[in-house]
């Protein structure tokens, strides 16, 4: 749930949720996905869905535009990770994760030990998979910048997986946009937030395949 994956009490995810309502905007978006990728882990599901379902319902916003900047800044928000991580080191970033401040940040020891197997497991694809997992999706950017990951490679695996996590968000604050009032829209969102981790998987599992099967396919003979 939402609320599980950053530790915030409902209060506190609702309130920001109607703050994101109340002033939604473009730059908004863009900024808040920024603090989501970096190293203040912050819940896209309360940023994405209510500007999508805005843009459904006012005309204020376009669609495909939010999940545009809403993926700038989740690129952002990663490169930021990255680069800290990799100019400071993983004594400093150990010791940050262990301080007051770190936890403050949502951040601790475990959380980037588990971001390192993670990616140790997986490789390079961990970039683009981990953004579609929430225990992992923040901190992932971490172990690639230790590792000192091509940046090419780091900011497209980055890219599409942001862009098919927005995807998802937004096509869901598209589809409550015609079916819910905005009163609900917060309940549903959380309501429907396990099925947005499944879907994500799914797709990121079936595109990375996709991606594999392409590059390591026999090639036809002449």
């Amino acid at each position: 749930m939402i609320l599980d994956m950053v530790s915030l009490s409902i209060i506190d995810a609702q309130a920001i949720f109607q703050w994101v309502v109340d002033n939604a905007s473009y730059w908004l978006v863009f900024l808040l996905m920024v603090v989501e990728s970096s190293f203040i882990p912050f819940p896209s599901e309360v940023i994405v869905p209510p500007a999508a379902y805005l843009a459904c319902t006012k005309g204020d916003m376009n669609l495909f535009a939010v999940v545009a900047v809403a993926t700038a800044g989740a690129i952002v928000g990663a490169l930021i990770n990255y680069f800290l991580s990799l100019w400071i080191g993983r004594p400093i970033v150990y010791a940050f994760a262990s301080s007051r401040l770190g936890r403050a940040c949502l951040i601790t020891p475990e959380k980037v030990e588990q971001a390192e197997k993670y990616f140790d497991k997986h490789g390079a694809a961990s970039t683009f998979i981990g953004r579609l997992i929430p225990a992992v999706r923040q901190l992932i950017s971490i172990p690639a910048g230790l590792a000192r990951m091509n940046i090419v490679v780091f900011t497209v695996f980055t890219g599409l997986g942001a862009l098919i996590w927005n995807g998802i968000l937004a096509a869901l604050g598209w589809w409550l946009g015609k079916t819910v009032s905005l009163a609900d829209l917060f309940t549903k969102v959380e309501q429907y937030n396990d099925y947005l981790t499944y879907a994500g998987l799914a797709i990121g599992v079936a595109a990375l395949a996709y991606i594999l099967w392409n590059a390591f396919k026999p090639k036809k003979t002449s």
